[in-house]
């Protein structure tokens, strides 16, 4: 049997005996209330300490709660609590075992005398309990002794924690002048002590700060108001100190603090007042319509929607010149021109102004009327103003053959002044660039200053300008819209060049064009043009004219069998008139070929060359022809050219071949001057390479080396034909007899610069006037043999072909 107990003070040993007494009752009715009889002696063991002499059911453990004080400050550990087994002698056999929640960190046993210390601080805050399990071993075997079983170690509060208010500091708004009991905000504070245990958690609210405007509700923490009639515009901010005081606000317990921000709200209890009742204000004649006068201000104590203001004029002489308008910003009354004013007719006004609140709170009428008049006097001040013209715009219509010098109109503009200055006019030139009209500087007469035009400006607008004689700055101006009116001066006419063409099988009666006309002028009724042959050709036998009534006319032929050898263009004068006063006419000539059609009327030629080709050959047919003889032409020139350039092989033994003997040996080259040596040209024009000028000479040779063209006979070249040319450059190659009998024009190449033997050319070898000596030639061994023999003197020139 297991027992536990706790000797560390009297409280513990109280709770030792109620749970022993507790845990005793429970296991009597237990037994009560399930039917089973109670063992002799059950009863009398659990009420004494006396040892019984019966046996009973052993139970491995007395289980038993355990209650710890927390934040225990001494230095000891604190002692929990004893466990013990009866199968304990006393001589150390058993072993105590703890484990669970805490166990050697939190709690410690004595594994011999089974005592718990509890080694650390203890917070119910933090932890309210502890669950563990003590076991009893055999310390030799290490057998159970007692079955595993659990117990709890409960944590007893103290008041160790104040009140808090976990959502301060708090913002409040109630509205001013708010019946006493309003509720304003409720404020809540949390106490971390356990509520179920004394009073530690049980919280009193009490104010500190802020009556006797306020007040709050010890138990809830509502925070009400207690005084009428509080007035936002004497004290608009309150703060507030609360206080939350546990164990039932009794001496010694814990308090906190919060601070509520109270803000009254604003009403309508301040009716709006103007500070003056009257208001002296002046104002320019010439001040423009919607421009200030002056300002007039209704204060309000009140704020934001009950301080906004409406401004209107009652009453005064003044309510049809001025009006008044509210500036939402600064709730002013602004006063504003309505019409314009002058001060020769009117110099002063008087306004009365009425401020106004428009939202209204019926509970705070009785405060007085929320509105408050006041009386403005605007005072008009002259000013030297510009002429003014009368009307303010003038419209004219004058036709274009009006005559110089002709008045059109007369504008008027006199001083709005009292003084009534003289005016002079005049016309602003960059109206009128032109200088069409002018305008008489006294009397204002408009007249026109050159002819119109309408075909060249159908509109004028011009600025006429009126300047006081006293005050030449003062100008004024007026505008003025002239429409030209049209008048019949311009004969109608051909729009373009009219060409027609009529066949030589046309019928008589066929149409051959269409006509129209055009007339720069417009008149009202529209335009109506009449068409006929003019006067000289109204017995024209070969075209008419018929008049379509819709301002075109048609041109038929008269008669057939047009021939265009006989003449093949024809000029028919057409006279066009129009339906204007007076009537104008104009005379367009149309021009009308002759040509020659297919049998559907279609154009085939107006040229009289046409003639020649047979009647029946088409332009189809024509071309075709054309391109066949193009064709046969282009391929016969082909093989011509490729049999008079085709080149037969030469047959020579190797012996005897000069021209291998010259062509094949290894010169440096004249590099890029090489392209000179021969003119391509030459051979496509015979003529260029004799004809007058100098020659032209190789860079790179000496200017006796160079081409025997020059002898060559001028009849030699006459032919144009390259086949011609070439034949005279065999001539000028046989005349040399120490020359290969070449059948093409060859041209060597220099050397190139630096070479002992010079250039290697063949080219005039033969000429008397060379000064280069070739006799070096002559040692060079037999390799250059036939060279130095081709350098040879000549014995004179063989016989012409």
């Amino acid at each position: 049997m297991w027992t536990s107990g706790r000797m560390s003070n009297a409280k513990s040993w109280l709770g030792l005996g109620m749970s022993l007494y507790f845990w005793g009752l429970m296991d009597l009715t237990t037994t009560v209330l399930s039917g089973t009889p109670t063992p002799p002696g059950k009863l009398e063991a659990l009420l004494s300490d006396k040892p019984q002499s019966h046996s009973r059911t052993k139970r491995s453990w007395v289980w038993n709660q355990f209650f710890v004080l927390e934040e225990y400050t001494g230095t000891d550990p604190l002692y929990v609590g004893k466990l013990h087994s009866d199968m304990d002698r006393g001589d150390g056999s058993i072993k105590y075992i703890l484990s669970g929640e805490g166990a050697g960190v939190v709690f410690t046993i004595d594994d011999t005398t089974g005592d718990i210390h509890a080694i650390q601080r203890l917070d119910r805050e933090e932890r309210a309990q502890y669950t563990l399990r003590a076991q009893a071993l055999d310390r030799r075997t290490g057998r159970p002794m007692e079955p595993e079983s659990e117990f709890i170690i409960k944590i007893q509060d103290i008041n160790d924690n104040e009140p808090k208010f976990l959502d301060g500091p708090y913002v409040a708004t109630v509205p001013e002048m708010s019946p006493v009991g309003t509720s304003v905000i409720q404020v809540t504070a949390t106490d971390a002590d356990d509520p179920t245990y004394g009073n530690s958690a049980r919280v009193v609210y009490s104010i500190l700060q802020g009556q006797p405007y306020f007040s709050v509700d010890s138990k809830t923490g509502v925070i009400r108001t207690a005084l009428m009639n509080m007035d936002r515009e004497a004290k608009e901010y309150y703060e507030v100190i609360i206080q939350a005081k546990d164990m039932g606000g009794q001496l010694g317990g814990l308090a906190g603090t919060t601070t509520v921000n109270i803000t009254l709200l604003d009403v309508n209890d301040n009716p709006p007042r103007f500070p003056q009742k009257h208001y002296q204000m002046s104002v320019l004649e010439s001040a423009p319509v919607s421009s200030t006068v002056g300002r007039v201000f209704a204060k309000d104590l009140d704020e934001g929607i009950n301080a906004e203001m409406k401004y209107t004029i009652v009453d005064g002489d003044g309510a049809d010149a001025f009006d008044i308008n509210t500036d939402p910003n600064f709730q002013v009354g602004i006063i504003t021109v309505k019409k314009p004013l002058s001060f020769e007719s009117k110099k002063s006004y008087t306004l009365k102004v009425e401020g106004a609140n428009p939202h209204l709170e019926m509970r705070f009428l009785n405060l007085g009327p929320f509105q408050d008049t006041t009386t403005v006097h605007i005072s008009v001040e002259d000013v030297d103003e510009p002429p003014i013209f009368e009307p303010g715009f003038y419209f004219v219509e004058v036709p274009e053959d009006v005559a110089i010098g002709t008045t059109i109109q007369i504008i008027s503009a006199k001083d709005p002044d009292v003084t009534n200055n003289s005016i002079r006019y005049s016309i602003d030139r960059s109206s009128d660039p032109g200088r069409f009209f002018y305008v008489d500087i006294t009397t204002g007469a408009l007249m026109t200053a050159r002819p119109l035009d309408r075909e060249e400006f159908s509109w004028h607008n011009i600025t006429v300008l009126a300047m006081e004689m006293n005050n030449p700055s003062q100008v004024g101006s007026v505008s003025v819209t002239i429409k030209v009116l049209d008048v019949n001066d311009n004969a109608p006419e051909f729009p373009r060049f009219y060409e027609a063409f009529v066949c030589e099988n046309a019928k008589a009666g066929q149409l051959i064009q269409t006509v129209s006309a055009v007339d720069q002028d417009d008149p009202h009724s529209g335009q109506h043009f009449y068409y006929s042959l003019a006067p000289e050709a109204a017995n024209n036998p070969n075209f008419t004219v018929r008049d379509n009534q819709d301002n075109t006319a048609r041109i038929l032929t008269r008669r057939s069998g047009f021939r265009q050898q006989e003449q093949s263009v024809f000029h028919l004068p057409i006279l066009i008139a129009d339906s204007g006063q007076p009537v104008l006419s104009s005379t367009g000539t149309l021009t009308i070929q002759v040509c020659s059609c297919d049998d559907f009327g279609h154009v085939l030629s107006c040229s009289p060359e046409a003639y020649m080709l047979p009647v029946s050959l088409s332009r189809g047919a024509l071309i075709a022809i054309l391109a066949c003889i193009f064709v046969l032409l282009v391929l016969v020139l082909l093989i011509l050219s490729l049999r008079r350039h085709r080149k037969q092989p030469y047959i020579i033994d190797d012996e005897e071949n000069i021209h291998e003997n010259i062509v094949r040996y290894d010169d440096e080259g004249g590099g890029e001057e090489d392209t000179e040596a021969f003119d391509i040209a030459a051979m496509w024009n015979p003529r260029e390479a004799q004809g007058g000028g100098a020659p032209k000479t190789r860079q790179d040779m000496l200017p006796e080396i160079e081409s025997l063209s020059r002898y060559v006979p001028q009849t030699c070249a006459v032919n144009s034909t390259v086949h011609s040319y070439v034949l005279a450059k065999l001539y000028e190659a046989d005349t040399d007899l120490w020359a290969p009998p070449f059948d093409s024009l060859q041209t060597y190449m220099f050397e190139g610069d630096g070479s002992v033997a010079g250039s290697l050319s063949s080219l005039q070898s033969a000429t008397s006037d060379s000064e280069q000596s070739f006799d070096f030639l002559t040692d060079w061994g037999p390799r250059f043999r036939k060279l130095a023999e081709l350098y040879g003197a000549s014995e004179g020139p063989a016989p012409l072909w």
